[in-house]
């Protein structure tokens, strides 16, 4: 006889629940992702915070303060290096094809090469300039994220209270633990992996101008930023910085070749051992999965947010195994 299977009226009432959850998370994605962001901010900036908290300055007083300083020397950067930045860069579109022709590839091949590099280059002041005018067209949501951030910091000393009042002392004290690893693992890796990006900038930079290699501030600025991503983005970062050295003459190109490869090297066996000791270690497999998924998902954005994300499942796996460990529950159970 057929066996038949009953659906409990619990069981419906809880799939139909979970998929409502899930679309309603789907519908506020974009809150959802500003609020992660924010608590990046809030991880990386909480460090100075406390620092001076424990000055005797009240908390409020030392978060505007960080916010102040922290908001003024990325200013003072950027009115630095985007006027040259911006004229390098269009002298380097306009350079590219003769480039691209000093290599001596194919005719076909290299027309296409001179073509598409050519309008994507000399698209790129313009499309810096529609992303600032997204970015003011957007000041709300900006304005939002760092909004969400100042009053997590705000609350992050109330942290511990607000969850006892919740979830009971002995919940909220594992709660807030899991919160301190992730807040150190994940402040050390953005912390870590910004000065990385500057480390491999400034000294990618310095060693062009050594060279004498022109659109050495656009070439080393794209290396820094590409930084961000791992795995790929280093890889892609120093092509152009290797045509236009084989573009001027074939041991040019062969020297920036070194550059970069050196450059890698200090990274793998120095700056990241070093800089990023305190750092949460991920498997370069799983990082480069995450980066695909993360690229699948949300872009560029999804990408360079995808090793945070990752660092983020792993405390709260390992939180959630070890509070459900035979000893953690004997442990709660003589509390």
């Amino acid at each position: 006889m057929p066996r038949k299977i009953e659906i409990s009226h619990r069981t419906i009432i809880f799939t139909v629940l979970f998929l409502v959850l899930v679309y309603f998370l789907y519908l506020i994605r974009d809150i959802i992702l500003q609020v992660f962001v924010a608590l990046l901010i809030m991880v990386v900036l909480n460090p100075l915070v406390r620092r001076l908290s424990k000055l005797k300055i009240p908390r409020a007083l030392s978060v505007t303060i960080v916010y102040i300083l922290v908001l003024g020397v990325i200013s003072g950067a950027v009115a630095l290096v985007i006027s040259p930045l911006i004229e390098q860069t269009a002298n380097f579109a306009s350079s590219l094809p003769r480039y691209v022709n000093d290599l001596n590839l194919p005719t076909a091949v290299t027309q296409e090469v001179a073509k598409e590099a050519t309008v994507a280059l000399g698209q790129l002041p313009g499309q810096v300039l529609k992303v600032g005018i997204s970015v003011f067209s957007n000041v709300l949501t900006v304005l939002a994220v760092f909004i969400f951030a100042f009053y997590l910091l705000l609350a992050r000393e109330k942290l511990a209270g607000q969850l006892a009042a919740v979830f009971g002392e002995h919940r909220a004290k594992k709660i807030s633990e899991g919160i301190d690893k992730l807040e150190i693992k994940m402040g050390g890796w953005v912390r870590a992996q910004l000065i990385v990006m500057f480390l491999m900038g400034f000294l990618f930079y310095l060693g062009l101008t050594i060279l004498r290699i022109p659109f050495a501030l656009p070439l080393a600025l794209l290396v820094g930023i590409l930084e961000i991503i791992p795995t790929i983005g280093p890889i892609v970062a120093v092509i152009p910085a290797i045509i236009v050295g084989l573009g001027i003459s074939p041991i040019t190109g062969l020297a920036v070749a070194a550059l970069s490869f050196l450059m890698h090297q200090l990274e793998n066996y120095v700056f990241v051992p070093k800089v990023m000791q305190k750092s949460v270690g991920v498997s370069p497999l799983v990082t480069l999965l995450a980066i695909v998924i993360g690229l699948k998902i949300a872009g560029v954005v999804g990408a360079i947010l995808s090793v945070p994300v990752v660092i983020t499942l792993e405390v709260i796996i390992k939180e959630t195994l070890e509070a459900g460990k035979p000893g953690s529950v004997s442990r709660q159970s003589s509390v």
